[in-house]
């Protein structure tokens, strides 16, 4: 007799997925709905999608979704929360959104100590838009607007806004994470599930970042991707916990 070990989450809708093979949100979007699921939290939360890979949130994973300009959720997410202090809001942002247009916001809504949380999608580069160099391009990683590569002379080095945000007082609990093994999946939904129960027992600003593959602007096969991560993307951005005050009283 078969034993059922697996199935999709009824937090995730069933639909037919718009996103590249080998694209991580798809994978990102399961981990969320299964949290939501498994937390029985899915009546009151309330997802914040901005511009880039990450608009389209809201066709996926099946809770009440408020768009966002670019750049802007954490803003949105902010206005949210203090005016429904019950729900379990978060923003869903991609690193030319969260750490470009969105910088300030983000920045600020950590350091004022916002109960919200953020997944931040990092696959270093713009996505949607074309493949531009954004502010967490590696060094030398190729990009539409670094075809040679990008240099520390004539652009600067990559942004690290994980440990930015880990300098601010009210964030409470950041951690790097990535999808491109089973096991960074499992240890990116263990994350996500630490920084919403911190978002519920009323902690402060948490945030996720995830490493994520982008094969098709990263002029990779799906495999070499996810290789890519990490042989290099994750020398760079490391994974692990870079904040947890989460215990504290």
């Amino acid at each position: 007799m078969a034993k059922l070990v697996f199935k999709r989450p009824k937090t995730l809708k069933q639909v037919i997925s718009h996103y590249c093979p080998g694209c991580g949100h798809g994978i990102i979007h399961r981990l969320i709905a299964e949290v939501i699921e498994d937390l029985d939290i899915g009546e009151k939360t309330i997802g914040v999608p901005p511009a880039g890979c990450a608009v389209l949130a809201y066709n996926y994973i099946d809770v009440d979704m408020a768009e966002a300009a670019h750049g802007r959720a954490t803003a949105v997410a902010t206005g949210i929360k203090r005016i429904l202090p019950d729900r379990i809001v978060f923003a869903y942002q991609g690193d030319g959104d969260m750490a470009a247009i969105g910088t300030a916001e983000t920045i600020h809504a950590a350091n004022r100590g916002e109960n919200i949380t953020c997944i931040f999608v990092n696959n270093g580069v713009y996505g949607m838009t074309g493949g531009q160099m954004a502010p967490t391009t590696i060094l030398g990683q190729l990009s539409t607007t670094t075809p040679g590569g990008r240099d520390m002379a004539r652009d600067g080095g990559p942004l690290d806004l994980s440990e930015m945000l880990a300098l601010t007082s009210g964030s409470v609990y950041i951690e790097r994470t990535a999808v491109n093994s089973p096991k960074n999946v499992r240890r990116t939904k263990k994350a996500i599930a630490k920084a919403f129960k911190s978002q519920m027992a009323n902690r402060g600003f948490s945030l996720v970042e995830i490493l994520s593959p982008c094969p098709t602007n990263w002029k990779m096969s799906p495999v070499d991707s996810h290789r890519w991560i990490d042989k290099v993307a994750a020398s760079v951005f490391p994974l692990r916990v870079i904040k947890d005050k989460t215990e504290e009283s």
